[in-house]
């Protein structure tokens, strides 16, 4: 791929909230990668991942969009916490805040040694560009944060895009043992507690496995999202 430039497309067209940009056809993807190039507009962000679509690229890269066969799913009946996680959720080892600091867990999964994409990669992969897009997709209400924090520091966190009655994560991040699980297990119970479908874990991972997350083959991971997803036009 030497011969894209790294990073979003200069003279790629800005897409609002309002625009809407179709990726090349479900039945010609023939493998993980979908499309290369474009930007991380609002309406590019926002119209992949309502085509099951999201930005998964490294800092030397050009924006390349993906969508995984088979994709990592968490159904509200199958989420597993553990006898270990509930007595830390019990006796309250971490404050759990939602969208209280949307900017420091972005900053803090970019920063990690180890950080989890799809809630399971290395953390370099969040680049400025990455951060400034979804600090923007945040501001037009369709990310949300979950924190934890102990003494007054933020322990770990993690963040993700909802599209309807779709969790979509994308990264989450600890520093000190636990702190990511409290956080995202504790938003998992919140999102389902109001109505969400299931959350897209995007990549396979023992990480997620433990907590209750399946594989769906792509075709019918888009089935379930075409159902569920928020729909802008």
């Amino acid at each position: 791929m030497s011969y894209f430039k790294p990073g979003p497309d200069p003279s790629f067209p800005y897409l609002t909230y309002n625009d809407y940009y179709t990726f090349p056809n479900p039945k010609e993807w023939n493998s993980n990668i979908i499309a290369i190039g474009g930007n991380l507009s609002p309406g590019m962000l926002l119209s992949a991942y309502e085509q099951g679509i999201f930005p998964w690229y490294g800092p030397e890269d050009p924006v390349i969009w993906q969508s995984p066969d088979p994709r990592f799913i968490l159904f509200p009946d199958k989420l597993h916490i553990s006898s270990s996680m509930r007595k830390i959720l019990k006796k309250n080892v971490f404050e759990i805040t939602f969208n209280k600091d949307f900017a420091g867990v972005i900053k803090g999964c970019a920063q990690a040694i180890r950080c989890y994409h799809g809630l399971d990669h290395n953390g370099t992969w969040i680049t400025k560009d990455i951060i400034e897009a979804y600090i923007e997709l945040y501001r037009l209400g369709f990310v949300l944060s979950a924190e934890a924090w102990q003494d007054g520091e933020l322990a770990g966190g993690c963040y993700g895009v909802l599209m309807g009655k779709v969790f979509i994560g994308e990264s989450m991040f600890t520093k000190k043992s636990n702190a990511s699980k409290a956080a995202f297990l504790t938003l998992a119970q919140k999102l389902f507690e109001n109505g969400a479908a299931f959350i897209d874990c995007q990549t396979p991972s023992s990480h997620l496995g433990s907590m209750g997350a399946e594989e769906m083959s792509r075709e019918g991971y888009l089935a379930l999202l075409k159902v569920n997803r928020a729909v802008r036009f």
